[in-house]
């Protein structure tokens, strides 16, 4: 009877656990489809599941940081949904290839289409310029159900605290890679010079040993030659004595 009841409370605390930790994990989170460099530009997945069993979310509202601006976002068309851009006005304008801008978009609501239960949907665009000297930008996002329920994703992370239960969209920048080009032009000529000193050696090598070569073959043409003026005048002091 005591280890049946044991067996109950572990098995009820784990399913506590799995319970808590899908709820956690199934929130509306922003993704970059290859690096988000500092400085750079990126195209940005922001992924929405459907929490519900009994509704479908019908729209999502995605909030940029006013305080890290961003001159340039495209969404991407998604087939059923109608997305709105809107725009605010900067106090300081900024210049960006050489053009000032003086407004920001602030915030994209995508609505018309449906996530049903057991589903997700991304909503993919197109940023940048990313901030430089920062390592983060939070998106704070609000996601809304067709049974009117509203579930705002806005809660930051506080370093050492748990995670909150509605936590805003965290996007994490990736320190901007240095231009090796002209140190990889630098190698490739490195290399270069390298072959062609071992060229030039190899040929130096070649052009020793076939003069070693030649010599040699001189020199024994020359001992031939004589071994066989010598065995002439041998035979000849031979014939000499001969006839006497």
């Amino acid at each position: 009877m005591k280890t049946s009841r044991v067996s109950f409370a572990a098995a009820l605390a784990a399913g506590s656990v799995l319970l808590l930790s899908g709820t956690a994990f199934a929130h509306v989170g922003v993704q970059p489809i290859g690096e988000a460099a500092k400085g750079g530009y990126a195209t940005l997945n922001f992924k929405v599941p459907n929490e519900r069993d009994n509704a479908s979310t019908t729209q999502l509202e995605v909030n940029f940081p006013v305080d890290q601006p961003l001159t340039s976002v495209m969404p991407q068309d998604i087939p059923g949904w109608t997305v709105n851009v809107e725009k605010t006005k900067l106090d300081k304008p900024l210049t960006v290839h050489g053009k000032q801008v003086n407004e920001v978009v602030t915030k994209v609501t995508w609505s018309g289409g449906k996530i049903g239960p057991g589903m997700f949907q991304q909503f993919p665009v197109s940023v940048g310029k990313l901030p430089e000297n920062a390592d983060q930008m939070v998106f704070k996002a609000i996601q809304t159900y067709d049974n009117n329920e509203v579930v705002r994703w806005i809660e930051e992370a506080k370093e050492g605290a748990p995670e909150p239960q509605t936590p805003a969209p965290v996007l994490k920048l990736t320190a901007a890679k240095a231009d090796d080009h002209h140190a990889g032009a630098t190698s490739d000529e490195a290399k270069n010079t390298g072959k062609d000193a071992a060229k030039d050696a190899g040929h130096g090598h070649d052009e020793a040993a076939s003069d070693h070569g030649s010599d040699t073959t001189a020199r024994a043409l020359g001992i031939a030659g004589i071994v066989v003026g010598l065995g002439g005048v041998a035979f000849g002091i031979a014939s000499r004595r001969r006839s006497a």
